[in-house]
């Protein structure tokens, strides 16, 4: 099932967002147990066919040519609302480009299973409108995500919704599992 991404009159969209939100962990109430912060990962992976040409993610906040870019690093959930932000100038990616996959790594190694309240969503930036949402919360025993792909056809953007889990904890972990949904 895929979506062709356009605004409510039907234009082909220019900008998209994709947010990323989840609660940071609890603390237990007694005396000397403390759980670690979980810190969840957006990343956009951007793919030429099958090959690999850019990265976008806590470490590298822009794609080369600025079109995808991260808007922060949120290490625990604590903010309200949405914690991780990417944003796609469409009409800047490269042509070469057909693919830019979503991902999401939890780095402190928890599993979907174990985060509270986690969700994604994609966004008409101009509209401000939801385009999907997905509830991530006992989502299975894996610790990374591959969300969904916007994908060049014909000319046209669409969004893939994918829903696969992987075992990664980083973005480069994830890498060598993503061929199935690419190319």
């Amino acid at each position: 099932m895929f979506t062709t991404l356009r605004d409510e009159g039907g234009t082909p969209l220019d900008h998209v967002t994709m947010a990323l939100g989840w609660d940071p962990a609890t603390r237990p109430r007694w005396f000397g147990r403390h759980r670690k912060d979980i810190d969840l990962n957006a990343a956009a992976l951007l793919f030429a066919a099958d090959r690999l040409v850019d990265v976008v993610y806590h470490e590298q906040l822009s794609s080369t040519d600025g079109a995808v870019r991260l808007h922060g690093d949120s290490l625990t959930g604590e903010d309200e609302g949405d914690d991780e932000i990417i944003t796609l100038d469409l009409t800047r990616i490269p042509a070469e480009v057909t693919t830019v996959l979503f991902l999401i790594t939890c780095y402190t190694g928890q599993t979907f299973e174990q985060i509270a309240n986690a969700y994604c969503r994609l966004i008409d930036s101009a509209a401000g409108t939801q385009i999907a949402r997905y509830d991530l919360t006992g989502g299975g025993d894996h610790t990374g995500l591959v969300l969904g792909r916007v994908r060049r056809t014909d000319g046209l953007w669409r969004f893939d919704a994918v829903g696969k889990g992987v075992q990664a904890r980083h973005p480069v972990e994830a890498i060598p599992l993503l061929g199935a949904y690419v190319g």
